[in-house]
């Protein structure tokens, strides 16, 4: 699998860097700089924007995100999925001020269909 293969669109299901989990949907848009970076732009629970740049090797795709919350305060981490097919990521992610003894988890569905994004 080439990191060209991962651009596009993906519906995210996921859960929180926290004892119990908290569960969340999103979508992904991931594309690539003219370096061949990864560009990544999720949308969780249709309010809370998150961006991030990233690579891929070996069917492995990280991403440093950020995102801002109350105050505009800057929040990091890092989420690392693994390609199980272009149209499939599995992951998982940690923040800098999370919980450290806990991960989020994500999957990540490729969307083909606008009927798919909305479901």
């Amino acid at each position: 699998m080439t990191v060209e293969d991962l651009v596009g669109t993906f519906s995210v299901s996921g859960t929180n860097q926290e004892d119990g989990g908290h569960e969340y949907r999103g979508t992904l848009k991931l594309w690539l700089d003219k370096d061949y970076r990864v560009g990544a732009k999720w949308l969780i629970n249709n309010e809370q924007e998150q961006f991030g740049t990233g690579f891929f090797k070996d069917n492995i795709l990280v991403i440093n995100f950020y995102y801002l919350g109350e105050n505009n305060e800057k929040f990091k981490g890092v989420v690392v999925y693994r390609a199980l097919t272009a149209n499939l990521l599995d992951g998982f992610w940690s923040e800098k001020h999370g919980d450290p003894l806990y991960l989020g988890e994500e999957r990540c569905f490729r969307v083909t269909t606008e009927q798919e994004l909305l479901n």
